[in-house]
């Protein structure tokens, strides 16, 4: 992962952050790097996640899903950090796999769920559930639908099931009744910072994928950890986020140039909303993808309010496919060119643009999207993310307000006296009806 900030200078962007601005931060995140050697090196609670690349076993997953490889299907029930990791891998990765299709549930919306079940062949579907602490209660909810369905179909779900959850609690419990496949979540690993884990990576042992080859991209990023934002590409995009957010781009769009990267951009917008939204403080992530949305959110990055930055995320090297010639004169200009020069010339041409209007953007460049890449990405920005919370002082790791959602939702259900639940009752209404 390399990454580009010229654009986000003070003397090309407003707002941007000066050279001898870089300078002076530069010396506080020298110190936020001391901080997170430290967390890791003691593998504290959330900074344990940094050493994922060196701890996690990929043959112990491999040994796990072993029961269900041939599965022509994989059904990851799972919501937030237990199923964005795996479907950013399992996408952006989704044409060197072994064509088993990967599908996630990660809502609970009755129609959705119910249309997606119908059009799997349950006989070879394969299901991973996935929940730290086996309590949450979309994923269960989910999981009990599914295995219901597998009952109705005359499939034993027991022979299809691979948990993937914490040392103890209910879906342990199950695993250990049942006999089922089971991996561990590690300790000390919130879960949007999981996917280097099992968590993320048992779909993509199902899948066919190079877990190696992923964690070795990742391991190659953490080597390039120091002290200094000139020296880290992961500290260069974390420290400039931070500083434009603090000179008004109150909001991060982030961008990828590559449709097997869409996935990609959901998983960094709850990495960046639920690490760094605390104490009335954190940028708002946007998600887009190049070229489809320079077409539809464009006009608002270059000419409306300054208080955006935009993120590029481009891969240099990428299948290519011949544009057809055509006898209409005004297009004969593409049928010189292939698919990939014209992806190219659009992302360009939308840098470009962006930086002629004077609005800051970083650009952040893959080889290509392959497994090394991604696992590098991956790392790279989840390192971005802990440093920018060292700078902003808020606790990356915690996530009170999601917390708070989920005591509110128990209480209303009935599992239990949670006051959180009395404020939904107290809503205020002022209802326009026809």
């Amino acid at each position: 992962m390399d990454v580009d900030i010229g654009n986000a200078l003070a003397s090309v962007a407003s707002p941007g952050i000066s050279r001898e601005g870089l300078e002076r931060l530069d010396e506080r995140v020298a110190t936020a790097h001391e901080r997170i050697e430290a967390g890791r090196a003691n593998d504290e609670h959330g900074y344990a996640a940094l050493n994922l690349p060196e701890r996690t076993d990929p043959d112990a997953i491999r040994t796990a899903v072993e029961p269900v490889a041939d599965a022509d299907a994989l059904v990851t029930i799972g919501i937030g950090g237990s199923a964005l990791g795996a479907a950013t891998i399992t996408d952006a990765l989704a044409d060197a796999g072994d064509g088993t299709e990967a599908i996630y549930l990660d809502n609970v919306d009755p129609a959705w769920i119910t249309r997606r079940l119908g059009a799997l062949p349950l006989e070879s579907t394969a299901i991973n559930v996935v929940s730290r602490s086996g309590t949450t209660a979309e994923t269960l909810a989910n999981f009990l639908v599914v295995r219901e369905a597998f009952e109705d179909a005359g499939v034993d779900w027991t022979d299809r099931t691979v948990v993937t959850t914490g040392e103890s609690g209910p879906l342990r419990s199950l695993a250990d009744r049942h006999d089922l496949a089971a991996v561990s979540v590690p300790d000390g690993v919130p879960g949007r910072f999981s996917a280097l884990s099992a968590v993320g990576l048992v779909a993509a042992a199902v899948c066919g994928h190079d877990l190696e080859a992923i964690l070795e991209g990742a391991a190659a990023e953490a080597d390039s950890l120091t002290g200094s934002l000139f020296e880290c590409p992961a500290y260069a995009y974390g420290a400039t986020a931070y500083a434009l957010d603090a000179r008004g781009a109150s909001m991060n769009a982030m961008v990828p140039y590559a449709e097997s990267l869409e996935t990609y951009a959901e998983w960094f917008a709850q990495l960046w909303a639920e690490s760094l939204g605390k104490d009335d403080l954190g940028q708002t992530p946007v998600r887009a993808l190049g070229v489809t949305d320079q077409h539809s959110q464009l006009q608002l990055y270059r000419a409306g309010p300054r208080d955006k930055l935009v993120t590029f995320v481009t891969p240099r090297e990428t299948t290519d496919r011949e544009i057809p010639g055509t006898d209409v004169d005004e297009l004969a200009y593409l049928g010189d060119a292939t698919l990939g020069e014209l992806l190219e010339a659009e992302f360009e041409a939308t840098e470009a643009s962006l930086a002629a209007a004077g609005r800051p953007n970083v650009r952040v460049e893959l080889e290509s999207v392959d497994a090394f890449e991604l696992g590098s990405l991956l790392y790279g920005m989840e390192a971005a993310c802990v440093l920018a919370g060292e700078l902003y002082e808020v606790s990356t790791f915690t996530q009170p307000a999601v917390e708070w959602a989920k005591k509110a939702t128990r209480g209303l259900l009935g599992g239990g006296d949670f006051e959180e639940a009395e404020a939904v009752a107290e809503k205020t209404t002022l209802r326009v009806e026809r």
